[in-house]
């Protein structure tokens, strides 16, 4: 990923928040000689290594479900993004440009057993059912065993511990301060849910 260090994010903490609040991930690996790539959600496990990891699961019939222990594997994930006006700068006349967070990283993978895979799904819901409250939250006990069995026979869990983890926070910070609260105010006069998130994040600072 090109990080000009205007908008470089190296800090773990700060990544994981962002991956733990996008959730669904990009993963690409090389199988015959090819990029292949899948989408799942993550489960962000911060003390798996220094720079921390991630869970997912992908369907059997997936081409990278045969992906084996050591195999290396890239993930990446967009934040919110928004459009930014020209004319919203109020000191700089240039052109159009475009405000986002990105994440990437890479490692290896493990296989998980049937129980660490039962986990992983136990940890999933949890985690975004909680997002749902005051709903009563869901959990897998609701479903029958055996159907609860035999969804778990089409699935492969992994583990991936990063070795390389990374972020690009590209919120106009390379702009005056002027230009900046322009910037915001146009994406919060547009209003719409990406503009916003990316206004929040602009009035609490890229770090």
């Amino acid at each position: 990923m090109y990080r000009p260090s205007a908008f470089a994010v190296d800090a773990a903490a700060v990544l994981h928040s962002i991956v733990r609040t996008r959730v669904f991930a990009t993963i690409a690996a090389i199988r015959d000689g090819a990029i292949a790539f899948a989408h799942a959600p993550v489960v962000v496990d911060a003390q798996n290594g220094p720079r921390g990891g991630i869970r997912f699961h992908l369907a059997l019939r997936n081409p990278l479900a045969a992906l084996g222990d050591g195999e290396r594997v890239w993930i990446t994930m967009l934040g919110a993004d928004a459009y930014v006006s020209p004319d919203w700068y109020r000191t700089l006349v240039t052109v159009p440009t475009w405000n986002y967070i990105a994440v990437e990283g890479e490692g290896t993978v493990k296989r998980l057993s049937r129980d660490q895979l039962r986990a992983l799904l136990v940890d999933l819901s949890a985690m975004e059912e909680s997002k749902l409250l005051p709903k009563t939250p869901w959990t897998i006990d609701k479903v029958p065993e055996a159907r609860r069995e035999a969804l778990m026979n089409i699935i492969v869990g992994f583990s991936l511990s990063f070795e390389r983890l990374e972020g690009k926070l590209k919120l106009s910070q390379d702009k005056n301060p002027d230009d900046i609260e322009g910037v915001i105010a146009g994406l919060e006069a547009r209003g719409d849910a990406a503009s916003l998130a990316i206004a929040n994040v602009m009035r609490k600072g890229a770090r």
